[in-house]
């Protein structure tokens, strides 16, 4: 999986200490992702009532609805998007058929979950869809390349020695499932309780997943012990 425009500003996060320690997340966190240290009733009440009045704008038809969607989350949806494709052009396709099943089932909405929740989860089936189809693809021109086809040099393995290169080797380690745990996590700030809403899983699922993620990262990015004092006397 390609990282293209992958954010690192979690890279020093990577420690021996894991976040899984933190509070229990609440309920009431704020449904765009940013640090909710202490959230104020009159605060929890205004999102909720905004995220329900939003459903029910798009629920009747109301394009205005969609736009304001769109205004307030169509560029982090886009950033989830391409740390989940690689790049920005499947981005911005995923974005936009992503915007056309909202509108298509948007009558299946129950509330079960916030309805901005419920359009990220789309989001990243959508996305999901899009890697299966890419694979199917490859599949098929691979298997219809000959035997004889000249292959791609092995690259020396300091042909790229910059730390971005090496955190996205290192993301490539992980399953599927433990990448989009840490990115949806790590990278977007996404909480536990949103993320479990998303990928359909529950938070304890997702805080276990992200810990093995971070230890698994831990491993394939920290030299082995000793490696540096065993170095040429």
């Amino acid at each position: 999986m390609g990282t293209m425009g992958l954010a690192l500003r979690w890279e020093a996060r990577i420690s021996s200490v894991p976040r899984e320690r933190e509070k229990r997340v609440d309920p009431s966190e704020d449904l765009t992702g940013r640090p909710s240290q202490t959230v104020a009733p009159a605060a929890v009440t205004a999102a909720t009532s905004e995220d329900a009045e939003l459903a029910a704008r798009c629920r009747a038809g109301d394009l205005t609805g969609y736009e304001h969607l769109y205004a307030r989350h169509g560029a982090r949806m886009k950033n989830v998007a391409r740390n989940l494709l690689g790049n920005a052009n499947d981005a911005e396709d995923a974005v936009q058929e992503t915007f056309l099943k909202v509108q298509r089932s948007i009558a299946s909405f129950r509330g079960q979950s916030s309805f901005v929740t419920w359009t990220y989860r789309i989001l990243i089936n959508t996305c999901y869809d899009a890697r299966r189809s890419r694979m199917r693809k490859k599949e098929v021109a691979s298997s219809d390349e000959s035997e004889d086809s000249p292959r791609p040099e092995p690259r020396a393995p300091g042909a790229h020695p910059s730390l971005r290169m090496a955190l996205e080797r290192a993301l490539a380690s992980l399953t599927k499932h433990q990448r989009d745990v840490f990115l949806l996590y790590e990278v977007e700030g996404f909480h536990h309780a949103e993320i479990a809403g998303m990928l359909e899983i529950t938070e304890t699922a997702s805080k276990n997943t992200l810990f093995q993620a971070k230890r698994n990262l831990r491993q394939v990015l920290e030299p082995p012990r000793g490696a540096s004092a065993a170095g040429p006397r």
